[in-house]
């Protein structure tokens, strides 16, 4: 028998239960930096050295946590289902969980590309100075999506939502456009279960005709919903 497909989407929520801080605090800094100095294309063009330290400062906390038992559960689950992650969230930690299907709408944090050549992409773990090139001569970036540059992936990630069978939402309020407008191509009726410890549901969720709202963190909450599917 054919297995149900099931779509997560994911967001800095469940990251934050392995320790990886949030996107912005509440004063509305990331690390004590605005946003605009260290995540878009003119942080870069202005200080890419700043730009590259930031990210080389997050490189190095991601290799200092794991993940949680909301990741290692969507790995679990794919014994029952058909899982595709679509993660907002640039850690590795869906893929160190052992999940097979993931999509990253905004980049990859042990990734680096072409400043110049967007498709030479490099893996890299350590640490990214001005100076580093790809092979045809241009600078390395972060394999980011920033504020102000085009979301490449929200087209396939809208094609995979469209043949879910059921929507899995954790640890993001889906605010954000793009990302947020995913929730529009579920099919009608499939069941939605929303997982985070201060649900906010904002109007797309509303819509949604089989909601339900999980109010845990993702570590217990995601095999409430792993219950409820089966």
């Amino acid at each position: 028998m054919k297995k149900k497909k099931v779509v997560v989407l994911t967001g800095a929520g469940i990251s934050a239960e392995s320790g990886i801080k949030t996107f912005r605090d509440a004063d509305g800094l990331w690390e004590n930096h605005r946003i605009e100095d260290v995540a878009t294309p003119e942080a870069w063009y202005k200080n890419p050295e700043l730009v590259l330290e930031f990210y080389n400062q997050r490189r190095a906390q991601l290799a200092t946590v794991e993940p949680n038992a909301g990741h290692r559960t969507l790995y679990d689950m794919e014994r029952e289902f058909q899982v595709h992650i679509i993660t907002q969230n640039v850690d590795d930690l869906h893929e160190r969980a052992g999940s097979s299907q993931i999509m990253h709408l905004h980049g990859e944090l042990k990734k680096v590309r072409s400043e110049r050549f967007s498709n030479l992409v490099y893996t890299r773990d350590g640490d990214v100075h001005l100076g580093d090139t790809c092979e045809r001569g241009a600078q390395l970036r972060p394999h980011i999506v920033w504020f102000g540059e085009a979301v490449p992936m929200i087209e396939p990630a809208a094609k995979i939502v469209a043949t879910a069978d059921a929507l899995l939402i954790i640890g993001t309020s889906l605010q954000v456009y793009p990302a947020a407008g995913l929730m529009a191509y579920a099919p009608v009726g499939i069941p939605v279960f929303y997982i985070d410890p201060n649900p906010q549901v904002n109007h797309e969720l509303k819509r949604m005709r089989n909601l339900t709202v999980i109010a845990e963190p993702a570590s217990t909450g995601v095999e409430k919903a792993r219950q409820m599917l089966l």
